[in-house]
């Protein structure tokens, strides 16, 4: 699984794959921050849809996706249908 173009997933889409993504991980937006390498508050503006993640952040949460198989891929098809 490959997000080809990261800055081509709108808002907000992208916020919800983030907060699902933290979800399924089970950790706080703290501690989801501490593995992307942002600020909590960065992680609170990308789930709200104030802002959106930096393409080297969408290659961690990327990563992310990857590391949960079938759930990450389920993931991107429920908010990237195409």
């Amino acid at each position: 699984m490959s997000i080809k173009k990261p800055l081509a997933i709108n808002q907000p889409e992208v916020g919800q794959i983030i907060h699902n993504l933290r979800l399924a991980f089970k950790l706080t937006q703290e501690q989801f921050a501490a593995t992307v390498g942002v600020t909590y508050t960065t992680i609170n503006r990308w789930e709200n849809g104030r802002s959106k993640p930096s393409p080297m952040a969408m290659k961690l949460i990327e990563q992310k996706l990857d590391e949960m198989g079938s759930k990450g891929q389920d993931l991107l098809a429920k908010y990237l249908p195409n």
